[in-house]
């Protein structure tokens, strides 16, 4: 056997990029189907958590309920649902302690390039270990890096922001020594940071106004869910924990139905629910009369209403308006009216990227991520042995995630049963395909970019996520060889 074609002697069987939710979960399918493989996890930055260790801005917290967004394998067990980021990063790190998984984390390791050789039939991982250049080996790679950029947020054309004399702030940047005890402060922006800074905010700032060129739909919804606590109060924490999900999983997946079926009934309804919480003085067309169907955008929960709460008690308030330009003391509107404050917000959405801006190649050729198709929401087209993590926008990320992880697992125990060393989706050259957004979403962070995310199709196996419930029968029972090429070569 010739020196090209011999496998690395430190070879993993496994690499998960990323230590937040999806990174730790799949950790845990490994542990859990494939015992005895070898894995670690490559983490960037110095804890367990992503998302929910990057961002510090006051409010931060879950848009998704937290009996489906934790893990299947260990229950949420605070009685909050809608829950601080700070409460969810300690459960991903205890969760992780619990299974020893934390072990398996090798933090300031930032992945810059990927390449998959043919004749080693293994993956060489470039990796950034605090400025010093390292090779990791890998049989299978999984990308847990989420789907937008953690050093640059996505850029907002706002006119004259930079004759503004006050302080300028981006979510994703939140300095902790800012001090907005007393002072004026105008978020731009309609989404649910937005939504979530508010009431946060108004409680101790002079005023905050919420300023937005179109408005979302925002839900209250009680903190502690009632069928929740009446579970508990009946049955052990185990059988509650699970009734509660599956409710939340049926009632989330028929509201999403409802709303595809019967938008103008959708409307009404949501319209009726936030008229019941808006002050006498605040009218709801055009403040929060979405110009797009509900969930063509996420909806914007607010725990016991604490947003409309703030509005009620004068704390805050909603313009909706275009902004001509930014003086020096505030914004220029383009209805005429100027907004004096002390600090501008500028919570104007993501900059989507997958694997963290690294380079993927195969045998040395380039892999434009935005070009390939997704295998069931798993794997990229033509690319081996490697998924990637894209959850759900339309209901908890971690249900996406987690149905990969089981049909990477049961993908994995397959080609060890065949002795197959590679798997590799393939397009059929005469299937006619139209190509479907991946993230079925209207926002604008969304659409603008597009380009960064893989591609889904109209036909199976190429379809994008539908629902959780499909997906994880598929995951299970879906017929694997569809759409791959398996490979068997000698190293």
């Amino acid at each position: 056997m010739s020196d090209v074609n011999k496998p690395p002697s430190n070879l993993l069987d496994i690499v998960i990029v990323g230590a937040g939710i999806s990174g730790i979960n799949a950790a845990y399918r490994i542990q859990t189907e494939l015992p005895s493989a070898t894995y670690s996890i490559l983490e960037a930055r110095g804890h367990i958590g992503g998302t929910w260790d990057l961002f510090r801005y006051p409010g931060f917290r879950s848009d998704s309920d937290l009996y489906t967004f934790g893990f299947a394998w260990r229950p949420w067990a605070e009685q909050q649902h809608i829950a601080d980021g700070k409460s969810i990063q300690k459960y991903i790190c205890d969760s992780a302690a619990l299974y020893g998984i934390d072990q398996r984390v090798q933090f300031h390791h930032r992945l810059i390039s990927a390449n998959w050789s043919s004749d080693q039939q293994a993956w060489t991982l470039t990796v950034d270990k605090g400025g010093e250049k390292v090779n990791f080996h890998a049989r299978f790679v999984i990308l847990g890096t989420g789907y937008y950029d953690y050093d640059e947020a996505l850029s907002s054309a706002i006119p004259g922001i930079e004759n503004f004399k006050g302080i300028t702030v981006h979510p994703q940047f939140w300095p902790e020594d800012l001090n907005y005890e007393g002072k004026r402060i105008i978020i731009i922006g309609s989404g649910s940071t937005a939504v979530t800074l508010l009431p946060s905010l108004a409680e101790t700032a002079s005023h905050v106004t919420m300023l937005q060129r179109s408005p979302s739909y925002v839900v209250a919804r009680p903190a502690v869910d009632p069928f929740a606590q009446w579970a508990q109060s009946l049955f052990s924490a185990w059988f509650a924990h699970r009734i509660t999900r599956l409710k939340f999983l049926v009632l989330g997946f028929l509201f999403i139905k409802f709303c595809a079926l019967f938008p103008l009934a959708a409307r009404n309804v949501l319209k009726k629910a936030t008229s019941k919480e808006l002050p006498r003085n605040v009218p709801h067309n055009p403040h929060f009369e979405p110009r797009y169907n509900p969930w063509e955008q996420r909806l914007c929960l607010c725990p016991d209403g604490d947003f409309f709460k703030a509005m009620r008690e004068g704390k805050a308030s909603v313009v909706t308006d275009t902004i001509n330009t930014v003086a020096e003391t505030g914004v220029q509107l383009a209805s005429g009216k100027h907004l004096d404050t002390d600090i501008i917000v500028t919570a104007t959405g993501l900059k989507l990227k997958i694997a963290g801006g690294a380079r993927i190649s195969v045998d040395g050729v380039p892999i434009n991520v935005g070009d390939q198709f997704l295998w069931r929401n798993a794997m990229l087209q033509d690319v081996p042995n490697m998924a990637t993590m894209i959850g759900y926008t339309n209901a908890s990320w971690t249900l996406g995630a987690d149905a990969t992880a089981i049909l990477i697992c049961r993908l994995l125990k397959s080609m060890a049963d065949h002795q197959f060393t590679a798997a590799v989706p393939r397009l059929d050259e005469n299937m006619r395909m139209e190509s479907v957004p991946a993230l079925n979403l209207t926002s604008t962070y969304v659409v603008r970019g597009i380009r960064e995310i893989p591609r889904t199709g109209d036909k199976a196996p190429w379809r994008p996520r539908s629902s959780y419930f499909f997906d994880l029968w598929d995951a299970k029972f879906g017929n694997l060889m569809h759409g791959l090429q398996f490979e068997k070569v000698s190293t």
